[in-house]
């Protein structure tokens, strides 16, 4: 799959409801984003506001989750979505901070990431899961999509949380971009994230800027141990493994996001090559890499 001559594509905010809320800790008069009802709590209901995007006139080839960031389903998240719909996927971006900011769309400074962190906070695994499971249930209830592969895609607290996504059954392939902390946490508490890997039954591809602060050179290692022992050895920076880290020389954290400071165009370029280099083999459009 690659970046064709643009594919005209349609886009929309949708809801899915997904199951009892798993935490709850709604800030009260602070930011975006903080209404909650407690009706919803109540009721065990919860309202995912998601991004939905897909080509025009055209059954998707492939479905990809975007998992986003700590500032939530914001310009940048939507026009991921819009991106990967453009190369013939469709596209959901979840907001998997729901439970406590419903809107969740925030900017890149120094409050957003103050309150996005925040919200980060009372994410928990198994609420993730469920949105997730939610989620991959409204996919397979459009009328074109039975059948049509899935794939998931998250960036920061989002990476991490793709991790998550990865051991689910329905995800086919998986590229996790700069999810700190995997080896050493789990959202809700429980053993660290990293440690699911021998679970996932699809791929896993984790991208990782070298000159990340958030993910020091001991978790790459660590990162890089478990992918290597879940391919019974093959080293996980080998282009023949079934899950692979793949480092970005030079480049720091956020650096596929244009809105940030460690934005790198040649990073990215060459993350947005692999990405979907993965998701075309998880297509069948190309052969696997």
């Amino acid at each position: 799959m690659t970046e064709p001559a643009a594919i005209e594509i349609e886009a929309e905010w949708v809801t899915i409801t997904s199951g009892p809320a798993a935490a709850s800790d709604p800030l009260s008069g602070q930011g975006q984003g903080q209404d909650q009802d407690q009706g919803q709590e109540d009721s065990g209901a919860v309202p995912l506001r998601c991004w939905w995007a897909r080509p025009v006139g055209q059954a998707p080839r492939a479905v990809v989750i975007v998992l986003p960031e700590v500032f939530g389903v914001n310009g940048w998240v939507r026009s991921v979505a819009d991106r990967l719909a453009a190369a013939g996927c469709g596209a959901l971006a979840l907001n998997t901070m729901a439970r406590t900011a419903p809107e969740l769309e925030l900017d890149y400074d120094a409050a957003g990431l103050e309150l996005g962190r925040h919200h980060r906070d009372a994410v928990t695994a198994a609420g993730c899961l469920g949105d997730l499971a939610a989620s991959v249930a409204w996919l397979r209830a459009q009328p074109d999509l039975a059948g049509v592969p899935i794939g998931c895609v998250g960036f920061c607290f989002g990476g991490h949380l793709a991790l998550l996504a990865a051991t689910l059954p329905a995800i086919r392939a998986t590229c996790a971009f700069y999810g700190a902390r995997v080896s050493t946490f789990r959202p809700g508490g429980g053993p660290p994230s990293l440690e699911l890997v021998p679970q996932i039954p699809g791929r896993l591809w984790c991208f990782c800027g070298d000159q990340d602060p958030l993910i020091p050179l001991e978790e790459i290692a660590a990162i890089r141990a478990a992918l290597t022992a879940a391919n019974c050895g093959v080293p996980a920076e080998s282009e023949a493994a079934r899950h692979r880290l793949l480092l970005a020389p030079g480049a720091g954290h956020g650096y596929m996001c244009e809105a940030r400071a460690d934005f790198s165009a040649a990073a990215a370029r060459c993350g947005w090559t692999a990405m979907l280099s993965l998701f075309g083999a998880m297509a069948g459009d190309v052969p696997s890499p």
